[in-house]
């Protein structure tokens, strides 16, 4: 039997594609943009599985994300001159703490800017809680190289613990309401603390017969290519910390970044090629990339370059200014790329028996 849903590889070029464009802009508009494009893709794509509570695990931590933000703001920010909305009670702070202000007027201006600062982040979060509803990670761990497998089991384990320990909150807490037992509360946390960990803990021991089972941990003797490749990662690792020296800083060094950026690319690529043929390792049923893959796939890419030719047009388009407040507006290149970033919903909508 064929596995006929997308390469989870294309998935994850499609949500960083869309958190590489969420991390360069304050645009509120653009950012509620994502947010609606994700959602949408998700509810068309999405397949059952326990994965599923990633994204609404990912929401809540966004919204607590922009309410700790604006509360920070409210309360500690520097008094910036606009609207004033209302006034706290200020506390007079030491020299020292100079930039620093405890209460006082809150304006229209810094909340809008802090809003903004923190929707930023709260959008990639999404991106990443979307990703994992559509990969799980299991099925990206399929597809790594072999080189990579080792370090892609412990990420493996680390993104599922959340899915499974939610649904696992779920299913205790289920229970207890049919026996007429208390689910919140103290009392309710107690009752469900306990079956939740000893049920993390099984999963655990399953997890690691399984692997043992399977011979996973035995390593075969080094190969040939193991110090050629450790060189040339270290080169490549050199020159991208060189390359991103260039982008940031000013003057004659600019100019090295894309050359050394594009070498250390290709000596860590090279290198892993090389570690992967002394790594012997075997895939059942291996997770084919086709053409609804390199669809996916580059419907990420071309929002972040969308994102990159607006504001080579309008460069005030992706941050707008707060001091004076406008309006935030889009172009027609920003349209175009979250027009095309619902492309997977044409491409890979899930099966009609898994919705």
């Amino acid at each position: 039997m064929t596995d006929r849903r997308v390469h989870p590889g294309a998935w994850w070029a499609w949500a960083l594609g869309l958190a590489a464009v969420a991390a360069r802009t304050t645009n509120l508009v653009l950012l509620a943009g994502i947010v609606g494009v994700v959602l949408a893709v998700v509810w068309a794509c999405r397949t059952p599985s326990p994965q599923q509570l990633s994204l609404a695990v990912f929401v809540r931590l966004a919204v607590w994300v922009v309410v700790l933000r604006v509360l920070l703001q409210i309360v500690f920010a520097p008094r910036l001159p606009g609207t004033v909305l209302f006034t706290l009670p200020e506390a007079t702070l030491p020299g020292w703490a100079a930039g620093i202000s405890v209460g006082g007027p809150v304006t229209l201006e810094s909340l809008v800017a802090g809003v903004a600062a923190a929707a930023r982040l709260a959008v990639v979060l999404i991106c990443v809680g979307a990703v994992n509803t559509l990969a799980t990670p299991g099925r990206l761990l399929k597809s790594l190289p072999a080189v990579l497998y080792e370090a892609g089991v412990a990420v493996t384990v680390g993104l599922t613990a959340t899915p499974q320990a939610m649904a696992e909150v779920s299913r205790v807490r289920t229970a207890r309401h049919l026996r007429g037992r208390p689910t919140r509360g103290a009392a309710g946390l107690r009752g469900t603390a306990v079956p939740v960990l000893e049920g993390a803990l099984d999963r655990a021991l399953t997890l690691a017969s399984s692997m043992d089972a399977r011979g996973y941990g035995r390593r075969d003797a080094a190969g040939p290519h193991r110090f050629r490749s450790l060189a040339l990662l270290g080169v490549g690792l050199l020159s991208i910390c060189v390359g991103a020296y260039g982008v940031l800083a000013s003057g004659p060094s600019r100019s090295l970044a894309g050359p050394a950026l594009a070498l250390g690319a290709a000596a860590c690529a090279t290198s892993l090629l090389l570690a992967g043929r002394g790594s012997r390792r075997t895939r059942y049923r291996p997770i084919p990339w086709t053409a609804s893959a390199t669809a996916v796939a580059l419907s990420g890419v071309v929002p972040v370059v969308a994102s990159v030719v607006a504001a080579g047009l309008d460069p005030a388009v992706l941050m707008p200014s707060t001091q004076p407040l406008v309006m935030p507006t889009m172009t027609w290149p920003l349209v175009l790329g979250l027009v095309v970033a619902l492309t997977p919903m044409l491409v890979a909508p899930a099966p009609a028996a898994d919705r």
